[in-house]
């Protein structure tokens, strides 16, 4: 018996100026207070409601290594596999807080070299959370190196 292994995407079939499927990730206090933790980032803003407001936010907010893990998460999962994160830059606005919902969206801007450039946009009710690109390397098995 033979197991076959999606490898997703290649580089050969991506086009620029092609749109990723949409992501929405429902905002939980969990998620953000999870994240944090998992993360090491122990800024109370981003754990206790209480101080969070005290330092003038209405609510724990997510922190940006989530952001960026969500981000890089919406790419891969686009393009499979094969592919490996080699930048992500972001810029942070509006904060997600718990109860909302971030829609992410991309779009391929660029590609050469075996390397893909996605500019991505991650909102909120409240606007933009994270605007910026993600470039990806296309290797030719899962996980490896081209």
């Amino acid at each position: 018996m033979t197991a076959t292994v999606s490898t997703g995407r290649s580089y050969d079939d991506i086009e620029i100026g092609e749109a990723l499927p949409e992501l929405a990730i429902p905002l939980t206090r969990t998620l953000i207070v999870a994240t944090a933790l998992a993360t090491r980032d122990f800024q109370d803003v981003h754990h206790d409601p209480e101080l969070a407001r005290e330092r003038g936010s209405k609510d724990v907010f997510m922190n940006i290594l989530t952001s960026n893990g969500l981000v890089g998460r919406f790419v891969t999962d686009w393009s499979g596999p094969c592919a490996v994160v080699r930048r992500v830059k972001i810029r942070l606005g509006a904060p997600n807080y718990p109860g909302d919902t971030m829609t992410i969206t991309g779009e391929v801007v660029g590609k050469s070299d075996g390397l893909v450039e996605v500019r991505v946009r991650g909102a909120n009710s409240l606007g933009d959370h994270a605007t910026g690109t993600v470039t990806i390397a296309f290797t030719d098995r899962p996980g490896g190196t081209r």
